[in-house]
């Protein structure tokens, strides 16, 4: 049985989604670095640094890392269910997941912790953080829907489908989308309304 670490509203749904569309049983833990209590504390054993999504394997293997999760999952996956058969279109999907964690969500981590990245930090400085970072999270996602909305498979989300559109939900990059990238900004919200996505995006943001 695979254990999955996350919480409401948190990138853990990208990785729930996933294991529903592979059809892989899992058991919840309630846990975020922000929450104290049992959680966390079984969290913190297994992924000292306290993120989520983690995935604990049935082996015991702990995966942590989005992109990596879901990586995992593409490759153990039936071929073509979260990752292309195709390995030109493989290639491509693995590109866009890192694109994602290493440039929206590490954004993301700064604005929401911008005290991490300023010592002393006043209330001044995090605010000029947060806004250079938001700009810059934005211009992110600009480049990401030119390179990638070609060939996004908004229809049957794999991998990149589902972590992107779970990623952008926050800080303020739907509605840049909506106005700026609206064909890309459609495709985001097509994923949304397939079955098994939807049930898990009702529980994450009802």
């Amino acid at each position: 049985m695979l254990t999955l670490y996350g919480t409401k509203g948190s990138g853990s749904a990208a990785i729930e989604a996933a294991l529903a569309r592979a059809g892989l049983a899992y058991t919840g833990v309630d846990a975020a670095s922000w929450n104290p209590g049992p959680g966390r504390d079984e969290l913190l054993r297994v992924n000292p640094l306290g993120q989520i999504p983690t995935l604990v394997l049935a082996d015991g293997t702990v995966l942590t890392e989005s992109a990596a999760i879901l990586i995992h999952l593409g490759l153990t996956a039936p071929p073509g269910l979260l990752l292309p058969a195709d390995a030109s279109a493989r290639a491509r999907a693995i590109r866009g997941l890192v694109y994602i964690a290493a440039n929206c969500y590490a954004a993301i981590s700064v604005i929401d912790y911008p005290e991490r990245w300023c010592e002393p930090c006043d209330d001044a400085m995090k605010t000029q953080i947060r806004a250079g970072t938001r700009a810059r999270l934005h211009e992110h996602w600009r480049l990401f829907a030119d390179q990638f909305e070609i060939g996004f498979d908004a229809g049957s989300p794999g991998a990149l489908e589902l972590l992107a559109t779970v990623v952008s939900k926050w800080s303020g990059s739907r509605p840049m989308l909506q106005a700026e990238r609206p064909s890309f900004y459609a495709q985001l919200l097509r994923v949304e309304q397939q079955a098994e996505v939807a049930a898990v995006f009702q529980r994450h943001w009802p």
